[in-house]
């Protein structure tokens, strides 16, 4: 997934020493936590580079963080190479332009409520939330309910 606009709200804190703070929403944290528990992987591939970044990424233990990636495709391939996996098994969320050709190679495109006109064109599927306001769950609770695995991990929290 892109970071700025999915995982936040696309607006941007600037610090005085020239790094980022990003505001992220604690129910995609636990979607994300949700397909790790699954047994899925999950990662950012993001224009800019953030300690932010790094941190959210390293609190929810994604293996895969590709920070100032001037080429999404090249990450998205270095990653799928990694991983071990098809471009048809993946899904990449995105909200802007840059998130177009990515989106066009995985199985599962999605574009978040308020992405650009033209990122929505190409998805899949639009969520119902905004980028920073809970779309990354969405996404998360979609892909385990499709794969008839969300109700097991549901007993966790249901005893």
């Amino acid at each position: 997934m892109d970071c700025d606009g999915v995982l936040t709200d696309g607006r941007l804190w600037l610090t005085e020493d020239y790094d980022e703070q990003k505001t992220f929403h604690a129910r995609d944290g636990q979607g994300i936590s949700l397909m790790h528990r699954a047994g899925l992987r999950t990662g950012i591939v993001t224009g800019r580079k953030s300690t932010a970044v790094e941190r959210r990424a390293h609190d929810l233990k994604m293996p895969y963080v590709h920070q100032f990636a001037k080429d999404k495709v090249k990450a998205l391939e270095e990653i799928i190479a990694e991983a071990g996996v098809s471009l048809a098994e993946c899904a990449f969320v995105g909200d802007d332009l840059g998130d177009i050709p990515p989106m066009r190679r995985v199985g599962l495109a999605v574009a978040v409520a308020d992405a650009v006109a033209e990122t929505k064109q190409v998805a899949h599927y639009i969520t119902d939330l905004k980028g920073g306001r809970g779309a990354v769950r969405e996404v998360c609770e979609l892909i385990l309910k499709a794969q008839g695995r969300w109700e097991e991990l549901m007993k966790n929290f249901n005893s």
